[in-house]
């Protein structure tokens, strides 16, 4: 659990440290478009998610079976080691979705999309 004082620091640190993985992820992977993270801060870091978010499920699909899996990973633990935040296994704190599941399954609504996907975790 992490102090409320302390959330809008952390909020800050990972917002800038994901965002600069974010940058580097669109230049390395095809079809990568952004990321985002949900957190519930009772349950930090443990509940901590990194979503790499791809335009399509083909782009997605091409991303998990390559290189660009291992890359986004890597991405992912040097952000949050940037952030200050330890975790045990990192892998544990990722997922993967598409702009093409989001419309179909949501109508594109991320933010009820989202809070369906921190409901699982």
């Amino acid at each position: 659990m992490i102090a409320k004082r302390e959330r809008g620091k952390m909020e800050r640190q990972l917002g800038a440290s994901l965002t600069d993985a974010c940058e580097q992820a669109k230049a390395d992977v095809p079809g990568f478009v952004w990321l985002t993270h949900c957190v519930d801060y009772q349950h930090f870091p443990e509940s901590l998610v990194v979503i790499w978010v791809f335009d399509t499920d083909a782009h997605l699909a091409l991303a998990l079976k390559g290189d660009a899996k291992q890359r986004l990973y890597e991405l992912t633990a040097s952000a949050l080691a940037e952030a200050g935040v330890a975790l045990d296994s990192v892998t544990h704190h990722i997922d993967f979705d598409s702009e093409q599941a989001c419309k179909r399954a949501h109508d594109g609504d991320w933010q009820r999309r989202l809070r369906s996907r921190t409901a699982r975790h």
